[in-house]
């Protein structure tokens, strides 16, 4: 399965690395290096690289490469769900996952990986049973692990390890009890200069907090459960009920965690909340062109826009831009030419728009193409899918939980060409 792992930084420095079986050398790396020299973006880095002997497997994740080797062949998904798996439990250890807070707790990564995975193999993945092998780092804890020279291993073998249920401890109580579910979806889409969409879709998540005493059974229905495509569950939902019913059942892990993914792909269910009046232009033998840009809500059920960030990768041959934004402020760079407008959150009443013109290279040729334009957004309270939770019962235990639903759609890759 997994014979080493390397976390490679922004920089394409190893700033760590862990071997399960035999110990292979950095060099295997070279062949991922020449991979992220030929990719755009970080992010186009192949996630499957085959070398001679081995097989190199990535996720990008907090700007830190997480590379699996691997010498046989396996299913790549396994290996990827179990990195990004990895990154989730750091987050959920440190706060962080970034290169400073890995360096920090060397210690409790090295017993987190050595847990995780036993000779190359996923063992205790399940964030309830890490924490009661391995105590998360506290300034105290660490303290007194420095004088004392102990470790943060737990004495006892976890008690959900043993029972049907490995994903929930045993004995849990809390003086409030209360689950609290997000939707979050963010929005991918390319929009062609007529205001057409090409292609839309969605990818969402609901992602859970549950701090709930005693070994409650939990059903969650949806108003449209139809909408969800491509669904991926925690392991403690029932699959059998869900096809059956489209009802969600489960007995919740304690904490934080992910409940299920999905994916909305028909473009007649996807709705683009935001639109674009563009005019660029750039006119053959003129030392100018000209940049009109107005932003306005679309489909949003009366939700204001929030944080909304436009960016814009201006051809080579512009030297300067002289805008003039109605709200927020805007910076362009000479030196990569790009062009970034904090516009903020979007007024109805009165719309954000950009104006001026550019300075060109004198005797420059007219670009060959526009540039496109690249958005971020939120939406508060909303799934731009429509879907919404119906309701949330709870068996098994005889209290009755706070409960709470909150909604967010938040742009992806989201691109309007001019």
């Amino acid at each position: 399965m997994i014979h080493s792992l390397f976390l490679v930084n922004a920089s394409g420095d190893i700033f760590l690395e862990k071997h399960w079986k035999s110990v292979v050398s950095r060099s295997v790396c070279d062949y991922f290096f020449e991979a992220q020299e030929r990719a755009t973006e970080p992010e186009n880095v192949p996630p499957v690289i085959p070398t001679p002997h081995h097989y190199l497997i990535s996720v990008l994740r907090h700007r830190i490469y997480f590379v699996a080797v691997i010498q046989s062949e396996v299913p790549p998904l396994f290996v990827i769900e179990f990195l990004h798996r990895v990154v989730d439990t750091f987050q959920d250890y440190f706060g962080v996952c970034t290169e400073a807070a890995i360096k920090d707790n060397v210690v409790v990564v090295y017993e987190l990986l050595e847990e995780m995975l036993d000779n190359g193999f996923p063992l205790a993945t399940e964030s309830n049973i890490l924490k009661e092998l391995i105590k998360p780092p506290t300034i105290l804890r660490t303290m007194v692990n420095t004088i004392t020279g102990s470790t943060n291993v737990g004495e006892q073998l976890p008690t959900g390890q043993l029972s049907v249920v490995p994903w929930r401890r045993t004995g849990v109580k809390y003086t409030n009890n209360e689950a609290y579910f997000d939707v979050v979806e963010e929005i991918d889409a390319i929009i062609d200069k007529s205001g057409s969409t090409i292609t839309a879709e969605i990818q969402g998540v609901i992602d859970a907090c549950v701090k709930l005493t005693g070994m409650p059974d939990l059903t969650l229905s949806f108003m449209n459960p139809r909408l969800l495509d491509d669904v991926s569950f925690h392991p403690c939902v029932r699959f059998k009920r869900w096809e059956a019913e489209r009802i969600l059942s489960f007995i919740p892990p304690d904490g934080n965690f992910r409940l299920l993914s999905y994916h909305v792909s028909s473009q007649n269910l996807v709705a683009i909340p935001v639109y674009v009046k563009h005019n660029i232009t750039f006119r053959e033998g003129s030392s100018q062109g000209r940049f009109d840009l107005t932003l306005g809500p679309k489909q949003t059920m009366g939700k204001a826009v929030e944080s909304v960030l436009v960016s814009s990768q201006l051809p080579r041959g512009v030297l300067n831009a002289n805008l003039n934004p109605s709200q927020g402020t805007y910076t362009f760079d000479p030196v990569t030419k790009m062009l970034s407008w904090d516009v903020g959150k979007i007024n109805p009443q009165k719309l954000p728009s950009l104006k001026g013109t550019m300075s060109l290279q004198a005797g420059a040729s007219k670009p060959d193409e526009n540039p496109s334009i690249n958005i971020q957004f939120k939406i508060q309270q909303m799934a731009i899918s429509g879907l919404k939770v119906n309701r949330l019962d709870m068996y098994g235990e005889k209290y009755k939980p706070f409960k709470g639903i909150k909604y967010m759609t938040k742009a992806g890759k989201f691109q309007v060409r001019t």
